[in-house]
């Protein structure tokens, strides 16, 4: 039975030495060395006109920073689907949907993913109204690039491909699989510093723990996330719903 193809990552970044950067090490990197994901780099200079490859200008109607060039942008991303037309495109923007785990877990699903990482102000808005794709944010905050978001996606996307992370379990436990917040996590010694792990934990009972569990996960989303509380409280009958089917 032939193996399933790797996951295609291509990125298109004016700092290519930036990668693999942290995707080398740890799951993601031996992801990397067995073949399960691929990463194939665009340099964005190599698109850049004239003879200085120029990248951005500043924006029109005034104000700080560059912007990259609607026609720069345009070539990298033709150059990028020549080798694969089936991927989404996706760009890095502190304007974008904010990332979810829903989303991480669909494009694991699929066969990769383009990324478009600029710098500063952005890219012409022109050139991702005319290309199409999705615009996506890693949180309410401003980079000075996409690099580092794409790099985040990157290590969320990779732990979910088939045979990544050792225990499959641990990867449908966690935070935000089911919506909620994952609960607290304990171990060796069973005292430290004049706290105990809750003895619950060391009852053996798996009915127990599981129903312990599931109650502190809804506490500390409850206290810690009350969006996604408040977004799990009016997903429960479309979920109760499911189950009965």
């Amino acid at each position: 039975m032939a193996s399933a193809p790797p996951w295609q990552a291509q990125l298109i970044t004016q700092w290519p030495a930036m990668f693999p950067g942290p995707l080398g090490f740890s799951l993601a990197g031996q992801a990397h060395a067995a073949g399960r994901w691929h990463l194939s780099l665009f340099n964005l200079f190599d698109y850049g006109r004239g003879r200085h490859k120029q990248l951005d200008e500043p924006p029109a109607g005034g104000g700080p920073g560059m912007v990259l060039r609607a026609d720069v942008a345009a070539k990298a991303v033709a150059a990028a689907r020549a080798e694969n037309q089936d991927l989404p495109l996706l760009w890095m923007s502190a304007a974008g949907a904010r990332l979810t785990q829903a989303r991480v877990q669909a494009l694991a699903e699929g066969p990769g993913a383009l990324f478009v990482c600029s710098r500063f102000e952005g890219v012409d808005q022109r050139a991702i109204d005319a290309l199409g794709g999705e615009e996506i944010c890693i949180g309410d905050y401003v980079l000075a690039g996409g690099e580092i978001a794409a790099m985040v996606m990157l290590d969320a996307i990779v732990r979910l491909l088939p045979g990544v992370v050792g225990d499959a379990e641990s990867a449908r436990q966690e935070s935000f699989a089911d919506g909620l917040l994952e609960h607290a996590h304990y171990t060796r010694p069973a005292r430290w510093q004049g706290r105990e792990i809750p003895p619950v934990l060391l009852s053996g009972h798996h009915a127990r723990i599981a129903a312990f569990r599931r109650q502190d996960s809804r506490a500390r989303t409850r206290a810690r996330r009350p969006d996604l509380w408040q977004r799990w409280q009016q997903q429960k009958p479309s979920r109760a719903k499911n189950r009965t089917r």
